[in-house]
C-alpha cells in the first residue's frame, strides 16, 4: 500500500473523537516524509499475540548505565528468523506493517526510544535509527510552522 493510502487508512481508522483524524491529517507531511527517506512501503514488526511490539534494551558496552529501548523494524519475512527474538515461541509472531502506521504507533509509546529499520534483505546488522525524539520535535516544528500551534500545545498522547 502506497504512502498516501496508509496515511489515509491511518485518519479513517482514528478514534473519531473530533481532534484525532484533523490531527492525523496536520502531521501527515512529517510521517509522509520520514517515510519517503526508508526504503520499504512496510515493514516485519515482532510481537506477541496480544500485539505487543517487542522491545529490545540496548546497552552501551563502555558505560553499562546508559541504556535504550528500541524496536526492530525488518525488510523481510526471512530477517525476522535471523533476529535477536525467539521466533520458535509460539506467542511471537511477525506482521507486516504500514511505515507510517509505524512512526505514529511510536509516539504513543514513551518507553520507546527509537525504531531501527533495517532496509537491506539479508542485513540485520546496520539499520537506519528513527528516534522517537526526533519524530516528536519535527511534529511539533511543523505545526508550529503550519498551524500557528505554540510547540506546547502539542497533545502528549497523539497517537
Amino acid at each position: 500500500m502506497n504512502i498516501d493510502k496508509q496515511i489515509q487508512e491511518l485518519i479513517n481508522d482514528a478514534p473519531q473523537d473530533g481532534n484525532t483524524p484533523a490531527l492525523v491529517t496536520a502531521i501527515a507531511p512529517v510521517l509522509k516524509s520520514l517515510a519517503s527517506q526508508l526504503r520499504h512501503e512496510q515493514y516485519y514488526i515482532v510481537q506477541t499475540l496480544d500485539q505487543d511490539w517487542a522491545i529490545t534494551t540496548l546497552q552501551n558496552q563502555s558505560q553499562v548505565e546508559l541504556e535504550k529501548n528500541v524496536i526492530y523494524a525488518f525488510s523481510s519475512l526471512k530477517d525476522v528468523s535471523n533476529s535477536p527474538y525467539p521466533m520458535h515461541d509460539p506467542q511471537m509472531i511477525a506482521l507486516p506493517i504500514p511505515v507510517t502506521h509505524i512512526l505514529f504507533q511510536m509516539l504513543a509509546m514513551e518507553i520507546i526510544h527509537s525504531i531501527i529499520f533495517f532496509d537491506t534483505p539479508g542485513n540485520t546488522v546496520t539499520g537506519t535509527e528513527i528516534q522517537r525524539e526526533h519524530v516528536s520535535e519535527l511534529i511539533a516544528s511543523y505545526l508550529a510552522q503550519t498551524q500557528g500551534m505554540p510547540d506546547s500545545e502539542l497533545p502528549p498522547n497523539i497517537a
